[in-house]
């Protein structure tokens, strides 16, 4: 393969569109030359009895695609275009496609829960060193949050359900006030969806437990912020470690502050996460609570990495 060969990997998600452009160096090793990502909300509206992609999110994901699409040519790079809960579950999820690619060209590739599972678990792998045992790896979306177990390349279990950040927030809080209720309702909601994942995994004897993605991203963010009583400037945290204690020790402080207002001042909280991060840290935390996990490592990589490398294995085939 040429080494100067550019592939990039667009990941519509439920609540943002995240683009990556790498330069290969190698059959199966990349170098990620630029990244960009922009909030677009594609669930906006959509409640848990009719899930239809709205006209004006239509429309920002058109301009969206469209500006990543120019951002993957300026480098010369094959673009490679996936959607997973959000559009998946849609009720318009033909339109959207068709929309998509009549305004813009791009053929989207509409993934199922399993595949996307499959691609975040190589991402991971490629992050940190987990090959030679058994892993957990827990990806918290806007719209799913998906468990893989595997080892040394091999899935042993996948799942994807339906609790995430966004899909959450739209449910117990969506005018992003927190209340008590609100929170046991959240939690007792995530538990019972959870309980299924942990009767699965109740044989495996589990070594390391992999988060990923914009949540527990964040989540690992703040925790960091609150070690050292100030904000990293353009921190990277693939590997960073934090406890189960220090996790919720954060959801306290995120779930003491009962307006939007409030929770924007968290340090280390993302900008333009505090309407959902109450729903997402529930998620979390009670992930951690039920399956009695003590620690766990961030993965810098996910689902486009694992995109990217799976492009890689196909070319190199």
């Amino acid at each position: 393969m040429n080494n100067n060969y550019k592939l990039a990997a667009l990941d519509i998600g439920t609540n943002s569109f995240h683009l990556i452009v790498i330069s290969a160096t190698s059959a199966d090793n990349f170098e990620i030359i630029d990244r960009v990502r922009e909030v677009i909300r594609l669930s906006e509206r959509s409640t848990d009895k009719i899930k239809n992609i709205q006209a004006a999110a239509i429309e920002r994901a058109v301009e969206a695609i469209n500006r990543f699409k120019n951002i993957a040519e300026k480098h010369g790079a094959i673009l490679r275009v996936t959607a997973t809960s959000a559009v998946r579950e849609a009720s318009n999820k033909d339109e959207f496609v068709k929309t998509i690619f009549d305004k813009t060209g791009i053929q989207i590739e509409v993934i199922s829960g399993f595949e996307e599972a499959r691609f975040i678990y190589l991402g991971i792998q490629k992050a940190i060193p987990i090959f030679d045992k058994t892993c957990l790896a827990i990806d918290i979306g806007g719209g799913s949050t998906e468990f893989i177990l595997g080892k040394e390349g091999e899935i042993e279990f996948a799942d994807s359900i339906k609790i995430g950040a966004v899909r959450l927030t739209q449910k117990f809080f969506p005018d992003h006030i927190i209340t008590d209720q609100r929170v046991e309702a959240t939690r007792k909601w995530v538990e019972d969806e959870v309980s299924k994942i942990a009767t699965n995994l109740s044989q495996s004897e589990i070594e390391v437990y992999v988060g990923s993605s914009g949540t527990i991203t964040n989540a690992g963010l703040m925790i960091e912020a609150k070690r050292k009583g100030f904000v990293s400037e353009n921190l990277i945290l693939n590997n960073f470690e934090f406890s189960a204690d220090e996790l919720f020790e954060i959801e306290k402080e995120i779930l003491s502050k009962k307006t939007l207002e409030e929770r924007i001042a968290i340090p280390g909280l993302e900008e333009g996460r505090a309407d959902i991060i109450p729903a997402g840290i529930i998620i979390i935390s009670t992930i951690s609570r039920v399956l009695k996990i003590k620690k766990m490592i961030i993965s810098g990589y996910a689902l486009r990495e694992g995109i990217i490398l799976d492009s890689l294995d196909k070319l190199g085939n």
